[in-house]
């Protein structure tokens, strides 16, 4: 059985072209990417060394063979970030496993005092499963009509692979999966994401388990929304660690004129006011 590790470690050996780090190519080859010879050369370690992490036989590589390994895959800072945590909770894992409680949905009485005084901004408190915990009115607003506020403890991951308006309503629905399914590596604990992957994956189908499976560390971009009313949005975001909650408070802001007129009339369109999610 595999790790996550391993798992990251196959998956940017495969997506590497050896003609890319300057190494001849063989021939024809019955599987796509770098050899584990070329990675295991490039990384000053045995082959049979790399493919017991890859295959999950050794689950402890000492910190100068993680960087090593992330020097030969040319990885960037964010992925070099990732390789890291995943040999920290790779080598963490436990023989015994129970069923863990969901995280704390709770929000400090500071953190929604935060909220009130960005109204009538556009914000939220989440959690890296995708938990929406508390929000503004202004973020009501631009979801409204859309279903993700519909649940009664909505949930972003969740919205996102099992309701079809959400394909519609994220114009970059790939990108936006990519992003969720990543910061499920990164939840409130290990123990958390794997109960929410475990709930999820049976109705979230291949679309989630294959992201879960793949590590591909995203690109985040502005977010474009095509909103029912007609309008399309465009928002930059601003993320706020909450690191002592294990949440975020993320703050959306207009990229451009048209999409801060929009905002203002949908906000005039829906007067609510903040909420919290318990």
């Amino acid at each position: 059985m595999g790790t996550p590790l391993g798992d990251f470690i196959r998956a940017k050996r495969d997506s590497i072209q050896p003609e890319s780090l300057g190494l001849p190519v063989h021939g024809r080859r019955r599987s796509p990417g770098l050899r584990r010879l070329d990675l295991a050369a490039r990384s000053g370690i045995s082959v049979e060394y790399l493919t017991r992490i890859e295959q999950g036989r050794d689950r402890n590589p000492s910190v100068a063979v993680v960087n090593a390994l992330a020097d030969a895959l040319s990885l960037d800072p964010a992925e070099r970030d990732h390789l890291r945590y995943l040999a920290k909770i790779t080598g963490g894992e436990c023989s015994v496993h129970t069923r863990p409680a969901p995280p704390r949905r709770d929000v400090r009485p500071t953190v929604l005092e935060t909220l009130r005084l960005l109204e009538p901004g556009i914000a939220v408190v989440t959690n890296r499963l995708g938990d929406i915990l508390a929000h503004t009115s202004g973020y009501e607003s631009v979801m409204s009509g859309t279903g993700l506020l519909a649940a009664d403890a909505p949930n972003l991951t969740r919205y996102l692979f099992t309701d079809s308006r959400a394909r519609t309503f994220f114009v970059d629905w790939e990108d936006v999966a990519d992003e969720q399914v990543f910061d499920l590596w990164l939840a409130p604990s290990v123990e958390n994401s794997e109960w929410f992957t475990a709930e999820l994956a049976p109705t979230a189908g291949p679309d989630f388990t294959r992201r879960l499976n793949g590590h591909v560390v995203p690109r985040r971009g502005a977010l474009r929304l095509n909103h029912p009313s007609g309008c399309e949005l465009r928002l930059l975001r601003e993320t706020l660690e909450l690191s002592s909650d294990a949440q975020q408070l993320v703050v959306l802001l207009p990229a451009d004129e048209v999409t801060a007129q929009a905002v203002d009339r949908l906000h005039r369109r829906s007067p609510v006011r903040l909420r919290a999610i318990s």
